[in-house]
Parts: C-alpha cells; structure tokens; sequence
C-alpha cells in the first residue's frame, strides 16, 4: 500500500469515527468534497499544513496520526524461556527479552541451604513470592525470612541475596529491576 492510500485511509477512518461526511469535513477544512474523496482513495497527497488542518479537525494532531504502535510480544511460550542451572540454583527466565524491559521475571529453584549471589546495590526494586520452601533475604545488615505463600519486596539499593533454609528445594518467582550497567 503507498503512503497516499495508508494516509486516505487513516483520514477516513477518523472522519468516520467522528460521524461526519466527506462533505462535513471539507466544510470543516476550507477544502473541496472531491479533493477529500481523492485524498481517501489515495490519488493525490496534501501538503503538511493541509494534512495538519484535516486532523486537527478530526481531533487529532500529527504526531498521534502518524504515531503506529509496535506489535510487542505478550505470550511467552514455556518452550523459549532460558534456563542455567548451578550447584546452587536452577534460574529461569520466564521472559526472554526482558532485560530490555523495566522488570526481569526469573523462577528460582534454590537447593537446600544454598545462596544466590550477592547482588550489588542498583536502583529499582524487587520482589518476590515464596511458591516452596523456605527462605532467607539478606537485606544490608538484615535479614528476613519468608515461606511459602509469603512474598517480600525492597528496593534495590542496598547490597541483597537470598538464601535457602529449607532441607527440601525453595522455589520462588523473583521479579526484579534489571541493574542498568
């Protein structure tokens, strides 16, 4: 489709939503019926401050006209989640581009009496549900303890880890700032 016609068809598509005529808007716009007719067919073009003038009257400005929302990805299939396993933790990832996004969901399987790193302060915060077992969050000089059903949320600013105090695996969904580096 040329940008004529994805235009005209985004012009009639406002006029019609605003319940107005071909006729309506070029009496709105100072313009004549047919050249609305052409330019909703896409056989001719306005000019910028023509094409200003028609959407201003249709409630809308340049910037949201031409504004074209990118398809993102909602559904994340089990099948594409990235795993890493260690002698401490078995870390999912649940969402695989989601350190380009402002939070960071992972499923933490910890095994009995391990510890995950040490994170270093960053901004943001985190937080977590308790799915099994029982844990242990090292915050600062604190530590609190949380079990299942239980879930917990801090800022990140301050140096934090969490520990396993189950003799069975804890299991955890963690959802976390990305640090920005």
């Amino acid at each position: 489709m040329l940008i004529e016609e994805q235009i005209g068809a985004k012009i009639r598509n406002l006029r019609n939503q605003n319940g107005l005529t071909q006729e309506e808007l070029a009496d709105r716009t100072e313009l004549t019926k047919g050249f609305i007719s052409q330019l909703e067919r896409g056989l001719t073009a306005p000019s910028v401050s023509t094409l200003s003038d028609i959407v201003e009257c249709l409630g809308t400005n340049l910037s949201d006209f031409f504004y074209e929302e990118d398809d993102i990805q909602i559904v994340f299939p089990k099948e594409d989640c990235f795993e890493k396993e260690d002698e401490n933790a078995n870390i999912k990832w649940l969402v695989v581009t989601a350190q380009s996004r402002s939070i960071e969901p992972i499923l933490v399987e910890l095994k009995p009496r391990q510890s995950l790193p040490e994170d270093k302060p960053h901004d943001g915060e985190e937080f977590g549900y308790v799915l099994e077992g029982k844990i242990k969050i090292h915050y600062g000089d604190k530590a609190y303890v949380a079990e299942a059903g239980d879930s917990f949320i801090y800022p990140a600013n301050r140096r934090h880890r969490i520990s396993s105090m189950s003799k069975t695996v804890s299991k955890f969904v963690w959802i976390s700032t990305p640090p920005s580096f």
